[in-house]
């Protein structure tokens, strides 16, 4: 495994980290506790440090099936959580960004997760004007200076266009983002990677195998099932990205699994710290962590430890 400096921040990260909104049940799958133990178990054997998480992953859910595995082992793992919705089902959520709102998330989410600090506290995908909400940032500071945070983060909407939240971000304390970031999916390339290299923010690939597709298990007659978020889609557009990963299949180096090219693709780019690709069983983990062992995987990157 290697590791990499998240941004100004002190915090060392495995290149490889661990995203879970398929915990909280919205990817045509229900998890057992046994389940998630075992694939977080075979991530910190092979050096995996870091679980992404957040309160709509479910009700919560996805934080209490994570604080239940890592109990008795926080200090194996750096873990980065969301704030600023409340889960409701088919896919939808309410937004919670006024400060007492947060608060109360901050409670529920130690309490879940079963510690007494978070390392890294996102602003969850709002917009530039709850990004706003008065006294927000002030009160999250006050959460740093007690303790029950380490760092603040922004995750960033993949429907935003423009770098509004993450010039920002040095400004209000924010030390990291988090953005979708693929082969396929490349918006934050320009303006916005430029941003975190100036202000030396860590960066969260999310999505790095573009929902899956870049498994290049899914051809053209891919269907989803209700349960599983990626069933929202129009079929239009399930073709579009099965078009979009035929074409760059020839990139792929003879005899590499086309998952494990995707999440190193992602990791050349000097502005991206992580990346944080879901799984949903322990063999999945296994090929993700192997990634990290690719070639094209920059050993002279800016954050590299």
């Amino acid at each position: 495994m290697k590791y990499r400096r998240l941004g100004k921040t002190d915090i060392r990260v495995s290149v490889i980290g661990i995203g879970t909104w398929q915990f909280g049940g919205e990817w045509g799958k229900m998890f057992e506790q046994a389940e998630v133990d075992a694939m977080l178990q075979k991530a910190a054997e092979l050096g995996v440090n870091l679980i992404d998480t957040a309160e709509c992953y479910g009700d919560h859910l996805s934080e209490k099936l994570v604080g239940r595995a890592v109990k008795g082992q926080r200090e194996k793992w750096i873990i980065a959580t969301k704030f600023g919705h409340r889960f409701k089902p088919n896919f939808e959520r309410d937004n919670l960004f006024e400060p007492a709102q947060v608060q109360e998330q901050i409670e529920q989410s130690l309490r879940l997760l079963k510690t007494d600090y978070i390392d890294l506290y996102q602003f969850h995908s709002g917009t530039d004007e709850m990004f706003d909400t008065p006294g927000l940032w002030k009160m999250l500071e006050k959460q740093v200076k007690t303790g029950k945070v380490r760092h603040l983060g922004i995750s960033i909407s993949s429907k935003l266009e423009n770098t509004y939240q993450v010039d920002k971000s040095s400004e209000v304390g924010a030390e990291a983002i988090q953005v979708v970031y693929n082969r396929i999916e490349r918006k934050p390339e320009g303006p916005t990677f430029e941003s975190c290299i100036r202000q030396d923010l860590g960066v969260l690939a999310r999505v790095p195998l573009a929902s899956g597709f870049l498994s290049g298990k899914y051809n053209k007659n891919a269907k989803f099932t209700g349960g599983d978020v990626r069933s929202v889609r129009q079929d239009n557009e399930v073709a579009k990205f099965i078009e979009e990963v035929e074409k760059v299949k020839s990139e792929v180096p003879q005899g590499t699994p086309m998952a494990q090219w995707a999440l190193a693709w992602c990791l050349r780019h000097p502005a991206v710290t992580c990346v944080i690709p879901g799984c949903k069983t322990v063999e999945q983990v296994e090929s993700n962590a192997m990634a990290a062992d690719l070639p094209d995987i920059r050993d002279d990157h800016p954050q590299a430890v």
